[in-house]
């Protein structure tokens, strides 16, 4: 069952140009398909208090419709990665389709807030054989993570029961700045600090992180 937490070892090799653990064996939090009301300003909230840096994996789609937030998540120093402009699995469209998803996100982000986007992360966690490549051709690093909270359940005890289990000291931890995290995101992440203070493990910053 571990492997529905942490992907296993054999595609943990098979794609070893994605990142599944931190490199300095400090512990990164990373924010899914975000930005959006409430939710992130509820988790902006949180690490500000706790001076905690994390990556925001957005939707392009959605830095359109609330730019203020994305500009919010910019202004207080935590990394933008590209998790696609619509959200569409790259599993089920076309390889054009994939590449026009990936750059349109690239493009926006940089024509609108002058940020240059250089980590990706596929929606759904889901992707091909020839991903590495294409991610190469547009200059992306693909991260992916070695915990997966399930946070997106809305269940706030089969998240802490995840985290005491799986938590690791070079853990990159996928939480969801979405509707359906709203209302346990702070109690998911201050578990994640308390797990990690117990354990004598560090939290990191993304780009030391992912270095």
């Amino acid at each position: 069952m571990k492997y529905l937490y942490n992907p296993p070892s054999i595609l943990k090799k098979a794609f070893g140009s994605f990142k599944w653990a931190t490199s300095n064996g400090k512990i990164l939090l990373t924010f899914d398909d975000g930005p959006v009301p409430e939710t992130t300003e509820s988790i902006l909230k949180l690490l500000n208090e706790n001076k905690i840096k994390a990556a925001f994996f957005c939707v392009g789609n959605n830095i359109k419709n609330y730019p203020e937030l994305t500009q919010n998540i910019i202004n207080e120093g935590h990394l933008i990665g590209n998790h696609t402009f619509n959200h569409k699995k790259l599993s089920e469209i076309s390889y054009t389709e994939t590449v026009n998803e990936i750059n349109s996100f690239t493009i926006f982000l940089k024509d609108k807030f002058g940020c240059k986007v250089k980590y990706f992360r596929p929606p759904h966690g889901k992707f091909k054989f020839n991903t590495s490549s294409l991610l190469k051709k547009c200059g992306l690093t693909n991260v992916m993570w070695s915990l997966l909270t399930y946070d997106f359940r809305g269940d706030i005890k089969e998240v802490k029961s995840t985290i005491e289990k799986y938590l690791r000291r070079d853990s990159i931890v996928v939480l969801h700045d979405s509707i359906k995290s709203m209302n346990i995101i702070q109690d998911s992440i201050n578990i994640i600090l308390e797990t990690a203070n117990k354990n004598g493990y560090e939290i990191g910053e993304p780009e030391e992180c992912l270095r």
